[in-house]
């Protein structure tokens, strides 16, 4: 009876601790939404001092490299999730105050993807695990931190490091580590073969700028006594790249050829003839010294078969890393929760660029340059219409986008009087644009290409700079444009013609 008793109460007893326990642990309420965006916001500061201080060393461990690419990708998933969420506030006040809007097909909340059946725990989980994901990323960074001060600061001039500043570089440490660890690489000759880089990626992903950035390394300037490049290759043209006495540019060095090292920059648009690279490779390993080192450049993937390494594959930036570089090159340091409106048009305008450096490049100096949010709202419908108007323009199964696919676009028509339309016959890069001051003065603008100009009127063929970069190799990126009648009114005005005559 007495052991009964004592089962009884001690099944009792461990039944009174479980409900108290679950009852202490129910009171507690979970943090809300606003309480864990703070909490992150103030993760993503900790993360940013680490990066900025890690970009500011010459850091030559590949491990502690790919740490803190790691710990990057974790800071741009934060401030992607922390911005969409603030937009979302901005989108749902705009649905209560007018009951008739219709959210856009581009809302930069749908990039999380909530059903609208998800309650807001749903969103909570999806906090707590991006958050979660940052404090691991510290908590896994902390010898990182320490070892930071035992490697040397970067000694760059001024303007490079404004250029630091302004991430010339962004997204791009980890490609920039593997091509000056092929350059600087010390290899045993054989057979006098040299080594060769294949860098692909599609149109205007980076690859120029990896290069030019590679080649004004310090280290590779004194590892190389010469860098010759070779630019624009035709794909069989052997006229375009037969012996190194056909060089372009010579961006390093001088004087002939001798026993020493060189570096040599091929940059196609496509392949190459095989017989061309056998000419061309058999007539560097004659004239130059062991140790030489050659890069080939191309949207094509078959220059990887020329590769006496793995070739090196540039993408596009994730959606996350993407967001922030437009963020950056849009707002500067002006803090996006003082411009919650112009945050939320920016979000899907960055989601119209389709991950693209040069179109971000192009939109974010339009906006940049008007800080108003009915101007970006202009801005960011005229691109939606000319995606609209060109509608085998964007493919994003290929990754193609809306400044890069078929020609010619259609931008718009010239006035409300006229139906004559805008269009961009095509475009080019270039080193050198004319600054003069009547050409600037008659030059359109990228504003007046989309929305008009009482200065300006265009008239038959002309140019628009599209875009002038900063950073090596300081291109500018023109559009060709020209005001053309419809096709359907040429059409029906050559068959009056006809019957007339």
């Amino acid at each position: 009876m007495a052991m009964f008793l004592s089962s009884i109460l001690s099944e009792f007893t461990s039944r009174s601790i479980s409900f108290l326990i679950d009852k202490c642990l129910t009171s507690i309420s979970p943090p809300t939404v606003e309480e864990t965006l703070s909490n992150l916001q103030r993760l993503l500061c900790r993360v940013h001092i680490i990066v900025d201080e890690a970009d500011e060393r010459h850091i030559s461990n590949h491990a502690m490299m790919r740490q803190l690419s790691q710990l990057r990708k974790e800071m741009y998933r934060g401030y992607h999730t922390l911005d969409t969420f603030r937009c979302r506030g901005v989108h749902e006040e705009e649905n209560r105050v007018s009951p008739s809007f219709t959210p856009s097909n581009f809302n930069p909340a749908k990039r999380i993807r909530f059903s609208s059946s998800d309650s807001s725990s749903s969103e909570q989980g999806h906090l707590l695990e991006v958050l979660g994901c940052l404090e691991a990323a510290i908590r896994d960074t902390s010898e990182l931190v320490l070892f930071l001060s035992g490697y040397p600061r970067r000694c760059r001039q001024p303007y490079s490091m404004y250029l630091l500043l302004d991430k010339c570089m962004f997204g791009r440490q980890m490609e920039m580590e593997q091509i000056l660890g092929f350059l600087l690489q010390e290899e045993a000759p054989i057979d006098g073969n040299l080594g060769v880089l294949p860098i692909v990626g599609r149109r205007r992903v980076g690859k120029s700028t990896l290069i030019e950035h590679a080649c004004n390394n310090e280290r590779v300037r004194t590892h190389f006594c010469r860098i010759m490049c070779f630019r624009r290759c035709g794909t069989k043209d052997e006229r375009t790249v037969a012996t190194l006495s056909d060089c372009d540019v010579i961006k390093h060095g001088s004087g002939a050829i001798g026993d020493e090292r060189i570096l040599v920059i091929i940059e196609l648009v496509g392949d190459m003839d095989e017989d061309v690279w056998r000419k061309f490779y058999s007539d560097c390993k004659h004239h130059v010294a062991g140790g030489s080192k050659i890069i080939v450049a191309s949207r094509s993937e078959k220059i990887s078969r020329f590769g006496t390494t793995q070739p090196l594959e540039v993408k596009l930036l994730t959606p996350e890393e993407h967001w922030y570089f437009f963020k950056v090159r849009t707002f500067g340091s002006t803090d996006l929760a003082d411009h919650p409106k112009l945050a939320s048009i920016a979000m899907d305008m960055a989601r119209e660029t389709n991950r693209d450096f040069f179109c971000a490049s192009v939109v974010s100096a339009l906006l940049k340059a008007n800080f108003d949010a009915h101007f970006w709202s202009m801005a960011l419908a005229s691109v939606k219409k000319i995606k609209r108007i060109n509608p085998l323009l964007y493919r994003e199964e290929k990754g193609a986008d809306f400044l890069q696919g078929f020609k010619p676009i259609n931008v718009r028509i010239v006035n409300k009087t006229s139906v004559e339309n805008l269009v961009i016959l095509h475009d080019y890069e270039t080193g050198f644009v004319r600054e003069t001051a009547q050409n600037e003065g008659s030059q359109m603008t990228i504003r007046d290409l989309l929305f008009g100009s009482n200065n300006v009127r265009p008239r038959g063929r002309f140019e628009v700079v599209a875009c002038r970069s900063h950073i090596p190799p300081n291109y500018s990126y023109m559009w060709e444009c020209e005001v053309r009648r419809p096709q359907r009114m040429i059409s029906r005005r050559k068959r009056t013609q006809q019957i007339q005559s």
